[in-house]
């Protein structure tokens, strides 16, 4: 009797999922694509050079962008320039600035040794980052947490070389509470820690020593930032979901960090307490849960873990609930393949899930394992396939033809919702620009005059169509978070294929 071709064995492996990825990805396998990957891997980083605040150092390339917010932090009597704009406006959130700074972090880590010529910026992509996360936690029980005021920056369309809006410095401390930021933060300098431990190691014990301090803030003054900054903080940064997945993930970087036992405990006595099993198939700058799993299981895959299980069962969860055919309601895919979440700027998705997948097959390859669904099983390599394509689709290989990397490609956005991108550079047009002013190039049909090399948008809706208008802020607005878990994809794809 001849099988229906869409019914599946209960012992095979994960057919089910194979079968979807071909229909979904028709148009060519999913290993032949012509991309440059290590081009684009170049660019992923340059990106991280134009959204630089502050005092800009000789060796900048982006020659479009000039210093910025010199005084920040000047009101409250501290030292709080640098760092980076998160998106295209001109305010330094902290939240997503620290993980930004630990997700370059972490494609160091694990693909650094891919990156070729290439690493010596991205290390400097995330000196520029913990740079001013150590300024911001200068002060015991106190970290700075936003620089700017949301509201009045988002009522103009300036350059960050003419901002002339408020630049109040926010923080929270023992009475306003923030476990969410300020564990985020810890992780940002534990990984970071990592990063530096041979290369520079003064500097290294400087970030992990402060990131035990800004643990220990952020659990033993528990709260949400939300709640002590909601004003200030929402609606743009809120945390919907919670502190408690951010204790969690700063324990997991320290534990990765300093192999200190007390980390180790607080992540066991604690997992059932700070919900580590939690919306498993998400991971982004609001919920950690499912790269606290994929952190920790690497020790369980190597054999030196096996207190941990219960997190690669949660990780072997995550996985199974992304994949096309099988996926969890909440993860869609679109008829060009690509992974879509409801909520705008889908592109963070893409590439903070992608970024688990690949690192989760390594680390299954190693162990000579699969990932277990139920009765199906999935390969590392349908891992890596699943996360290649996502990378290929940001690329260009998708229904319109498109690259979402500005730069890439001869076809890319020309309009992206960026204020220093679309306004002229300082050389271009030395005067001042204000408030108001720029709203004649926000409205303009005109491509942006500054080419931000690199930059990835927020990308196409679940139909895989896309408006290259500066107003669509949710599709057409790139942000560091999009590309910091990018880095590390590009750059094993570009060791590999």
């Amino acid at each position: 009797m001849a099988r229906n071709i869409h019914s599946f064995p209960e012992n095979a492996p994960l057919l089910r999922a194979v079968f979807f990825l071909f229909l979904l990805f028709p148009l060519r396998p999913i290993s032949a694509s012509q991309n440059d990957y290590h081009r684009a891997l170049h660019m992923s980083i340059l990106f991280f050079e134009g959204q630089r605040s502050g005092r800009l150092p000789p060796d900048q390339r982006v020659k479009w962008r000039r210093d910025s917010a010199l005084h920040d932090g000047a009101t409250s009597g501290v030292d709080l320039t640098g760092g980076y704009y998160d998106a295209g406006d001109n305010v330094k959130f902290g939240f997503p600035m620290a993980f930004t700074t630990t997700m370059l972090s972490w494609s160091i880590i694990d693909f650094g040794k891919n990156m070729g010529p290439e690493l010596k910026y991205a290390i400097k992509a995330v000196k520029w980052g913990t740079d001013y996360l150590l300024k911001a936690t200068a002060k015991p029980g106190v970290v700075y947490v936003q620089v700017g005021d949301a509201f009045s920056d988002h009522n103009c369309w300036e350059r960050p070389e003419d901002m002339d809006t408020l630049r109040t410095a926010y923080k929270i401390d023992v009475s306003h509470p923030g476990s969410d930021v300020a564990g985020e933060t810890a992780a940002a300098l534990a990984a970071a820690s990592i990063v530096f431990r041979s290369r520079d190691p003064r500097y290294s014990r400087l970030l992990l020593s402060r990131a035990i301090e800004v643990f220990e803030f952020a659990d033993r003054h528990r709260g949400a930032y939300s709640s002590s900054l909601h004003h200030v903080v929402c609606p743009f940064y809120c945390d919907v979901n919670g502190y408690q997945d951010e204790l969690l993930w700063g324990a997991a970087w320290l534990h990765k960090a300093s192999r200190r036992r007390e980390y180790r405990e607080y992540i066991l006595r604690n997992e059932v307490v700070l919900h580590a099993g939690d919306t498993i198939n998400e991971f982004g700058w609001d919920n950690k849960h499912a790269g606290i799993n994929v952190l920790i299981s690497k020790e369980v895959l190597m054999g030196k873990a096996d207190y941990f299980e219960s997190f690669k069962q949660n990780a072997d969860g995550f996985i199974c609930s992304i994949l096309p055919g099988i996926s969890h309601p909440q993860v869609q895919y679109s008829p060009g393949g690509l992974i879509f979440k409801a909520g705008g700027s889908n592109m963070q998705h893409v590439t903070s899930l992608s970024f688990l997948l690949l690192a989760y097959s390594n680390y299954v390859s190693h162990a000579n394992k699969v990932v277990p669904c139920g009765s199906r099983s999935a390969s590392p390599n349908l891992l890596r396939q699943l996360a290649k394509h996502q990378v290929d689709y940001i690329l260009g290989d998708n229904p319109v033809g498109m690259s979402y990397m500005v730069g890439y490609g001869a076809r890319y956005p020309q309009r992206i919702h960026h204020r220093g991108s679309s306004l002229p550079s300082v050389q271009a047009h030395p005067a001042h620009i204000g408030c108001k002013a720029g709203g004649q190039y926000f409205l303009s049909p005109n491509p942006n005059p500054n080419v931000h090399v690199g930059a990835v948008v927020g990308g196409p809706n679940v139909t895989d169509a896309f408006p290259d208008s500066r107003p669509y802020f949710q599709e057409s607005e790139p942000t560091t978070y999009i590309n910091a878990p990018l880095v590390g994809l590009l750059a094993y794809f570009s060791a590999h294929y």
